[in-house]
């Protein structure tokens, strides 16, 4: 029996998608629920799953476009085979093989020699320390090398005394716009035409949260199974601000304005396919540990092209870290509609004045892209300075940004 399989609906308004690569090839056996296709719109990737076990005939190459409810596939059911090892388990199995001792192998003079040339950072060299790798397990392992990689190399005159300069490669390469991206740039350019954005910017001195990390991150790991990281105390401080300034939680519906009366915070994730906005809901109800670990179940699931419509709609507020780059300072663009987004970056050690004397602390600059037609510059900056006090006060967030000491006294 021939079964047909069906572009799905990604959600409402998306008409078409297009096949972003093959997961099986044609001909082979497949298994029922088995991930055979990855099928790219213009808001998320999702996977293509087989319905039925049998043999796969491929009917639209990777790149095509195909309307929702299109037949992408179709899949014979009265065959009978083996189905190949998966691209995931192949990755697990290679993994798991680096990982085992190798201590015994032995290294010639000459590999010797190669290793010498290779630049690796010293954490990079303690982690292969530590699992036992070999320099040649990782050359080797890691993946294929691509023209990019050797121009890379030439651009920064690691260039074979042999080699003239007559042979330096000036090839290009060229690939599809894919749609999520090409959709990305869209709403950018809208944001930018549509929208009175405004940036605001303050710094945060880091010291009492790392103080926190430091002394709690063993006991935090052994009781909630995750690590403390930044995110939260930054979620959490926005959420509370949230509630204080409900004009920063707000978006333009038509001729309304609508403020909620909770926080679903939307978290930038970089991928390999685009910038992905993951949402937490209900942020302002949340513990430290429940924020964390859903900010690393849907990070994995954005970075693995698994996330779904409904885990990326919805937000109204969105924080994104660029710190995580190296990012100094930046003016970050709004995620429409919503009428506001923080930008984290770096952490630098500052020469700052305490009391009169200039001190060395970890200093952060953030900065608050707003929406000004919803937005006053009070409530703006008023945010901003509540989620800096929240943050270099970390106890103020258990008593609702209040101050303890005037609770104590009933002031």
């Amino acid at each position: 029996m021939t079964i047909e399989i069906k572009i799905p609906s990604p959600g409402e308004s998306i008409t078409e998608v297009e096949i972003a690569n093959w997961l099986a090839e044609d001909g082979d056996f497949v298994e029922k629920d088995q991930e055979i296709a990855e099928v790219e719109s213009e808001k998320a990737t999702l996977p293509l799953l087989a319905t039925e076990s049998g043999k796969l005939k491929i009917l639209a190459q990777a790149g095509e476009t195909l309307a929702v409810g299109a037949v992408a596939c179709t899949i014979d059911s009265s065959a009978k085979g083996t189905p190949k090892a998966k691209k995931t388990e192949i990755v697990e199995e290679s993994k798991v093989t680096k990982e085992k001792p190798v201590a015994e192998a032995k290294v010639s003079p000459e590999q010797a020699t190669e290793k010498s040339d290779i630049k690796i950072t010293p954490v990079a060299e303690q982690m292969i320390k530590n699992h036992g790798l070999r320099i040649e397990d990782i050359i080797h392992g890691l993946r294929k090398i691509t023209k990019n990689d050797v121009q890379a190399v030439l651009s920064q005159g690691a260039v074979n005394p042999q080699v003239t300069s007559g042979e330096i490669s000036r090839e290009s390469e060229s690939t599809k716009i894919s749609s999520l991206r090409r959709k990305l740039g869209e709403r950018l350019i809208a944001v930018k035409n549509e929208t009175a954005m405004l940036t605001t910017f303050n710094e945060v001195d880091m010291s009492e949260i790392i103080r926190l990390r430091k002394t709690y991150q063993q006991q935090f790991i052994e009781k909630h199974g995750v690590k403390l990281g930044f995110m939260s105390f930054f979620t959490k401080a926005v959420s509370l601000a949230l509630k204080s300034f409900p004009n920063v939680n707000s978006m333009i519906d038509g001729d309304s304005i609508t403020k909620f009366n909770y926080c679903d915070i939307g978290m930038a994730v970089q991928t390999d396919k685009g910038l992905l906005v993951p949402v937490i809901r209900n942020t302002e109800g949340m513990s430290m540990a429940d924020i964390e670990k859903k900010i690393i179940e849907l990070a994995d699931k954005a970075r693995k092209n698994r996330i779904s419509m409904d885990e990326m709609s919805g937000g109204t507020f969105t924080i994104s870290n660029g710190g995580l780059f190296g990012s100094m300072l930046s003016t970050p663009i709004l995620n429409p509609p919503q009428a506001g987004i923080l930008g984290m970056h770096n952490i630098v050690e500052r020469p700052v004045a305490i009391k009169g004397k200039v001190e060395i602390r970890p200093i952060m600059y953030v900065a608050l892209s707003y929406d000004h037609r919803l937005i006053d510059g009070r409530d703006s900056v008023g945010f901003l300075v509540m989620v800096k006090e929240l943050l270099e006060s970390p106890g103020k967030m258990l008593f609702g940004a209040a101050d303890p000491d005037k609770l104590l006294l009933d002031l």
